[in-house]
């Protein structure tokens, strides 16, 4: 097959399945794994190059609606007549749902079952820790400093912080974005601040400009040094590299229940 992915996310299921030989191009963005950085680029993906989509004559597109204004891309590749699929991930297992709809399309049902078994026992695994923690940690998650932006609990990142031990501060408002003000997370005092700003690398997300805002020095997640700049591509993309992501912040929150984190892929055997 003629694969095409518009979004990271995507690129790396494909990369799960085993299917990364038949793209044959992919967004700006995509990266992972590092072979698909040699391929034919289709600009970033708000902005793909649709008349380069339809010249490459694909077999399916992969399209992503977790993406914030993919609908423009999915409606060119509608109108155009180019086959596709459009993914829409909010959770953990509508990204396990998504391994199987794209084994289906690609005839590779056996490779995502294969798949799935470790994703859902390396979910179980967690899960079995977590329900034992008492003293949760609470989680403010940045994905934006300004203005701020932070998932509500429509979104993996609050699955993943109760899988952690801890709790999404942030998990009360029944949205997957909300954007709170300043004054709110100082009242909410978060035990961890994670920094997750979405195409920053982490050098460039420094804890010495969190330490700048107003009655910063109250918190406890100041005072504590448990300010952490985390890895985008861990946390951001809905895809199983955020079990990755997973291991790395229980392993931080609870040093002593959880496994250290490594850079194992724990889907990759």
């Amino acid at each position: 097959m003629r694969l095409i992915s518009i979004c990271p996310s995507n690129t790396e299921l494909v990369y799960y399945l085993g299917l990364t030989e038949h793209l044959v191009s992919v967004d700006d963005f995509s990266d992972w794994p590092s072979s698909v950085t040699k391929l034919p680029k289709l600009g970033p993906d708000l902005n793909i190059n649709m008349d380069k989509v339809e010249e490459l004559k694909p077999d399916l597109v992969l399209a992503s609606l977790s993406v914030p204004g993919m609908e423009k891309n999915v409606e060119e590749l509608k109108k155009r007549n180019i086959p596709h699929v459009i993914f829409n991930p909010q959770s953990l297992d509508d990204i396990r749902n998504d391994l199987l709809t794209l084994g289906k399309l690609t005839n590779s049902d056996e490779k995502a079952m294969e798949v799935i078994k470790l994703y859902d026992d390396f979910v179980s695994f967690y899960k079995n820790i977590s329900s034992t923690i008492t003293n949760r940690k609470s989680i403010y998650w940045e994905w934006w400093p300004k203005p701020l932006f932070t998932p509500g609990k429509i979104n993996w990142l609050t699955e993943i912080s109760e899988l952690a031990g801890g709790e999404n501060i942030f998990s009360d408002q029944n949205v997957a974005s909300y954007q709170p003000v300043w004054a709110e997370i100082l009242k909410k005092e978060p035990d961890v601040f994670c920094l997750v700003w979405v195409g920053i690398e982490e050098k460039n997300m420094k804890p010495a400009l969190i330490k700048k805002r107003e009655q910063s020095s109250t918190l406890k997640c100041v005072q504590n040094e448990m300010i952490y700049p985390m890895e985008e591509a861990l946390f951001c993309r809905p895809s199983p590299r955020l079990l990755h992501g997973l291991r790395k912040v229980a392993s931080l929150l609870h040093p002593n229940l959880y496994p250290p984190y490594t850079d194992e892929d724990p889907l990759l055997r």
